[in-house]
């Protein structure tokens, strides 16, 4: 059915591997592709076992999987992976063996993965906020590590215990544990619980909770199944914008927050006025400087600094330029971007091997009608997405009349801003093949698996059944035998 729907068209590969319950490496292969309809398609297409995860072996599987089904990998528009070394490796990994076959396949390192390693790479730069999460860690595994207090926790709803903390009314879990007969419980809790009521926690709470509440908006997107190039790199650039404002402008009410909280809570709070002391030894008197200015300068700074410096560094490569010079296609904001040149200047530099001397020509001729035509069409000022575009674009059949264009919004529109279906993927994995399963054949499993993911993973498939039925058939089998 993929392969009809692909139907010898562009398409991009997804590419991810993982252990199995049973320890085995299972590789997880994801297409996505402009639909025959100029609908954009992102599929499961396979998962398999594979002995080890070198990149000439993920090569070897790959191209057995699509020289089985007919899907040439020349028409590979695009490869999605994460970024580890036998994937992006520019001598020996994935990427770089396909480019071999097809120089135009670009590597894609996965958006969503750039954004969890600018965060990771951030918090571990910046000591304090390290230590922040060091002891968050200690915090979360003091609590979930007895259901008892972790069911306690669940019992009532966020509102509810804000309320009756706020009220005095009811005592946090750890404060309670510090009351264990447990000496050892006892001692923990103690520990846990004089870091969570210091001025520095809950400042670097209030720090970390500010900036990923800023990241999540670009975090949710690109981990969405349809996901639009242009506007994913419209949400890297607010993100950066919306965290350098942080920065600049929101300080004071950032710190007016932190105060306000701390003296709700009973939590100590520091003269801001007073002379910062750097361990137990004060600074020299020309090194005086007062503890807001530490607080300011050395954390609330130095923190988004290196987060704006790590995002910048994460979303800037010959990728992110070939999405960015993608913005002369937008049809967002009536089509305003719309170049000649530079979509012409695209197809020239990242496509020459699919857009000759002549197809140039041929484009560039086309882009001028369709500059009278479409953009000025009322109808395609309400398109928001490429995907929308090039469906429309087959809609109102005018694909027939653009050729060039239509070939250059399908090629564009393969691109992808992260895998996250691969994740998603792995995620249902775990749910069909826990240990009691691991008996089912490789070709019933990856069926359960393409069953379950057509779900749309809000639908759960009755697995239980499944597996009875699959016991009382070997049952038989054994029988027989």
């Amino acid at each position: 059915m993929i392969f009809d729907e692909v139907a010898g068209g562009y398409f991009c590969i997804f590419v991810n591997e993982s252990q199995d319950e049973s320890k085995k490496e299972q590789m997880t292969l994801i297409l996505r592709y402009v639909k025959n309809d100029g609908l954009l398609g992102e599929r499961f297409f396979d998962i398999m076992g594979v002995e080890n995860t070198s990149a000439l072996t993920l090569k070897k599987e790959i191209s057995n999987i699509l020289s089985r089904f007919n899907l040439l990998i020349q028409n590979m528009g695009c490869q999605g992976y994460d970024g580890a070394s036998n994937m992006r490796g520019e001598w020996n990994g994935l990427q770089p063996l396909f480019l071999k076959d097809c120089p135009y396949a670009y590597y894609v390192h996965c958006f969503a993965h750039r954004l969890q390693l600018a965060l990771i790479a951030a918090a571990k730069d910046e000591p304090n906020v390290w230590q922040f999460f060091s002891h968050l860690s200690c915090t979360v595994n003091l609590v979930a590590s007895s259901p008892k207090r972790l069911g306690e926790l669940k019992s009532f709803h966020r509102s509810e215990v804000e309320n009756m903390l706020a009220s005095g009314e009811r005592q946090f879990v750890v404060e309670s544990l510090k009351k264990s007969t447990n000496q050892q419980i006892r001692r923990q809790a103690n520990g846990v619980y004089k870091v969570m009521k210091s001025f520095e926690f809950i400042f670097v709470l209030y720090l970390m909770d500010n900036i990923l509440r800023i990241v999540n908006t670009l975090c949710q997107v690109l981990q969405q199944k349809t996901q639009d190039i242009l506007n994913a790199m419209k949400l890297v650039s607010t993100t950066k914008a919306l965290i350098q404002k942080l920065r600049q402008d929101d300080w004071d009410i950032f710190l007016a927050n932190v105060v306000s909280f701390c003296n709700r809570h009973n939590i100590a709070v520091h003269d801001m006025s007073s002379p910062y002391e750097e361990g137990t030894s004060r600074r020299h008197q020309q090194d005086y400087i007062t503890i807001e200015h530490h607080y300011h300068f050395d954390i609330f700074n130095s923190t988004i600094d290196f987060q704006l410096i790590e995002l910048e560094h994460r979303f800037n490569d010959g990728v992110v330029e070939l999405l960015s010079l993608s913005s002369t296609l937008d049809p967002s904001g009536n089509l305003r971007s719309f170049n000649v040149d530079n979509i012409c200047n695209l197809a020239e530099k990242f496509y020459s091997q699919d857009f000759t001397s002549q197809d140039i020509h041929a484009l560039r001729c086309q882009l001028m009608h369709y500059k009278l035509d479409v953009v000025c069409d009322p109808e395609f000022h309400k398109i928001s997405t490429l995907a929308e575009l090039c469906r429309e674009l087959f809609v109102t059949r005018k694909f027939e009349h653009y050729s060039m264009i239509y070939k250059l919004i399908r090629l564009m529109s393969t691109l992808p801003v992260s895998t996250a279906t691969t994740e998603r993927a792995f995620s249902s994995m775990k749910h069909v093949k826990i240990a009691i399963r691991n008996s089912m054949g490789d070709e019933f499993f990856a069926n359960c698996l393409s069953l379950y993911l057509e779900q749309d993973l809000t639908l759960k498939i009755d697995l239980d059944s499944v597996i009875d039925e699959f016991e009382s058939l070997k049952t038989h089998r054994a029988q027989l035998c």
